[in-house]
Order: structure tokens, then sequence, then C-alpha cells
């Protein structure tokens, strides 16, 4: 896996890179959902990558997700293609275009979250159902849905901002959830996150490209320039 791709980029496929991965082996489902992207051009995701000691996984290839709709199943398809047929990359959208899929009253509370978030220069993306609701314009959600986010930090402190706007401004229904993505690539979820900086428990679910560790002090943030105190008050 090239060093640009994160988890949670979205990625478009070129022809050939279509071609690669309709050629193999999958059930009637799985290829009609994925023949239906292909068709219409649809991203996928990027996902977690295999070890960098993993043999079996070819060089240059990178691992692909594609939550599928309502209509097949809520099917999660894990897949690969090689990194030369990737034709771009981009975010899932941003969360005052996806507020239009709420209704009125919860629509209004995630844009004023997002502008809460804009003062601090966070700006969230939306992903889960919500998020792949947009982009492809087929249906995901349900009465339990949560408004997954995913907030780019520049260090811990803004970690603390985000999560605690998050804990502030946040909505009942849909649900507020999601991770904090820090500029290493290493990922909490917002809550476990504010729940570990408090002291209320000891350790905490880091996920990274290749990975995720179970971490129980502060040496992960200190690497790089990501240093801070383990506990916030």
């Amino acid at each position: 896996m090239e060093p640009g791709y994160q988890r949670h980029d979205l990625v478009t496929l070129t022809a050939a890179g279509w071609h690669g991965v309709l050629a193999r082996d999958w059930d009637a489902p799985a290829r009609h959902c994925l023949a239906y992207w292909a068709a219409h051009g649809l991203p996928l995701v990027v996902t977690r990558q295999a070890a960098r000691h993993d043999a079996s996984t070819p060089r240059g290839a990178l691992a692909l997700g594609l939550p599928a709709p309502l209509r097949w199943g809520r099917r999660r398809i894990a897949l690969q293609a090689r990194t030369r047929d990737v034709a771009d990359i981009r975010p899932f959208p941003a969360l005052p275009a996806v507020a239009d899929l709420l209704a009125p009253h919860p629509a209004a509370r995630c844009r004023q979250l997002h502008a809460c978030l804009s003062e601090h220069g966070l700006q969230p993306r939306v992903y889960g159902g919500h998020g792949w609701q947009w982009l492809t314009g087929l249906a995901y959600l349900h009465a339990d849905s949560d408004l997954d986010l995913l907030v780019h930090v520049p260090d811990a402190t803004g970690a603390d901002v985000a999560a605690a706007v998050l804990a502030r401004c946040g909505i009942e229904r849909p649900r507020i959830d999601g991770e904090l993505l820090l500029p290493d690539g290493s990922a909490t979820a917002w809550r476990e996150w504010r729940r570990w900086r408090r002291g209320d428990t000891d350790a905490i679910l880091v996920k990274r490209r290749h990975g995720a560790t179970l971490e129980r002090d502060d040496t992960w943030l200190r690497r790089g320039t990501l240093a801070e105190p383990a506990h916030a008050a």
C-alpha cells in the first residue's frame, strides 16, 4: 500500500481495475452489486491493510471495501485492487451536504454542530450509512442508523476539543458516532477518546492502516509530534 492512502479514503477505479475485480470468483449477489458499482462509477473505501510482512498480499495491492445498501442486504464486500488502477481519491462528503438527508430539526442541529466544529478549524466528514446514501443515491438508512462522523484533528488537544464539541452539541437522533483521525493515521472512536482522556477507562482502541492495538498509556501519542499528557482535565 502506498503511503498516501488512509482508512476512510474513497477511491474510484479505472475500467481496467473493475475488469480485474469482476474477473474474480464472486457469488451471484456480490457480483451483481459489484457490477452495479462498476457500471455507475461508484467509489470504494480504503480499509485496514494487510500487515507489511504478509507475503500473501501482492505488492501494490490496496485493500478496499464496499458496504452494500439495503437492496443487497447491507453486505460488506472486501476486495483488492492494484494502486495503479485507482483513478482518483477523495474524502467522504462534508456534514452540511449530508444534513439534507435528515428531517428538518436534526438537520438544523447538524448544521449547528458543523458550525461549532468549524470555529475550531475542524471539518467533519460523514461516512457510514448517511455518507454512502448521499454518495450513491441508494437506500442505506433505517430507523436506528447512527450518523458517523470522521473528524481530522491536528493533535491530541484538537482531539479533546472535537470530542468536547461532539458531546456538547450532538443530537439524540440520529446518534452521533464516529472517529477522530490524527495526522499519523491513527484513529479512535471519539466517545472512547473522551472516556480515556477523563480517566474513566485505562485503555483505548487505536486503529491504524495495518491493524489495531489496545493502548494503555500515552506512548503512541508521543510518537512524532503528538506529545500530550495521557489524561486531560
